[in-house]
């Protein structure tokens, strides 16, 4: 999700635009990391827009169930797992994931969140309705400093593709504040021991998931952040300037999926050849980012005809191939 974004200064102020996109999460085999490819984005506009338009207002999790009720209709025999930051840690939004057959979602946990035992088995012959939850568990903020804490120690795929040792602990529970029914997750706690990282808590509604498997699905969320700075320096998104609302509507969403389509399409044009990284005499570069594979593609598409529309009757110059491809290579990173 792009950010709410407000600007500031001793003139006006103004609102920004809200976009909730979902990404697949893919690895890249000649980038050899994981990339996050854009294929859903929608415009979550403000309560206040909606209330001067007498509009009904949908929150960001009505349009996030939304968009997903969309992609497993697209998909549905694929598994789906969400990865969300805790601005979707919300109860009635998790439920609805939860009923999915085909998808579970991950996300952070609030440490004071209130978590309990599952409901004991109704007695035969008691009156009354069934009990929705059990005995209070512990907070995980109370867990952290417990001496009865299980604490095992993994070394997890880190942030910037790394290897760190961290502390884990976790558990089962059903997260419930009323009025919503209760959602069955599995709880992570995560603790740095070289202090350097503040300790946190995952949720995943899959209660068989692997704790370790959790954490890392949720620090390949950073991937996102990724794609997000590539397509602002390179394909222009939050530049445009439109007045029309059907062209803000348009303009964001096809932006990023440009996004996902130059990387397929210089997937298509590799084939099972190595990708041509290009190097200078001051910096050298290992592995291609996207401004590498957006050239890339340039590349292929610019000197085709297909796309002309210049008159066949127009004056021809005649220059050598290897001027030429020296031009095309030089405005391919320069564009």
């Amino acid at each position: 999700m792009i950010p709410f974004v407000r600007a500031k200064s001793s003139l006006c102020a103004t609102n920004g635009l809200r976009w909730i996109s979902i990404l697949l999460l893919t690895p890249i085999p000649w980038a050899q990391r994981v990339w996050a490819l854009p294929f859903l984005t929608a415009l979550a506009p403000s309560e206040r827009y909606h209330e001067e338009r007498n509009m009904r207002h949908k929150t960001i999790t009505d349009w996030a169930w939304q968009m997903i009720l969309q992609v497993t209709r697209w998909l549905p025999a694929r598994r789906l797992v969400i990865v969300a930051d805790g601005t979707y840690a919300v109860l009635s939004f998790l439920l609805n994931v939860s009923r999915l057959p085909s998808a579970s979602i991950l996300t952070r946990l609030r440490l004071d969140a209130c978590l309990y035992k599952p409901a004991a088995a109704r007695e035969a012959g008691k009156r009354g309705r069934n009990a929705l939850k059990g005995k209070a568990q512990p907070k995980l903020s109370a867990r952290l400093t417990a001496s009865t804490t299980q604490w095992k120690k993994h070394t997890l795929c880190w942030y910037g593709g790394t290897k760190r040792e961290m502390e884990l602990a976790t558990g089962t529970a059903l997260w419930y504040q009323s009025p919503v029914p209760p959602v069955a997750i599995r709880w992570v706690l995560i603790r740095d021991p070289q202090g350097q990282y503040e300790p946190m808590a995952l949720l995943c509604t899959d209660q068989e998931a692997l704790a370790v498997q959790i954490v890392e699905w949720f620090v390949l969320r950073w991937t996102l952040e990724v794609t997000f700075h590539e397509v602002r320096a390179h394909l222009g998104v939050e530049t445009q300037r439109q007045w029309s609302d059907l062209a803000i509507m348009r303009t964001t969403p096809a932006l990023l999926g440009l996004f996902s389509l130059v990387t397929i399409f210089a997937q298509q044009l590799l084939g099972k050849h190595p990708f041509p990284i290009r190097q200078t005499a001051w910096y050298t570069k290992a592995l291609p980012t996207f401004s590498d594979t957006l050239a890339f593609v340039r590349q292929h598409l610019w000197p085709s005809t297909f796309f002309s529309v210049s008159s066949d009757e127009g004056d021809t110059v005649q220059i050598p191939r290897v001027l030429f491809d020296h031009l095309v290579d030089t405005l391919t990173f320069a564009a």
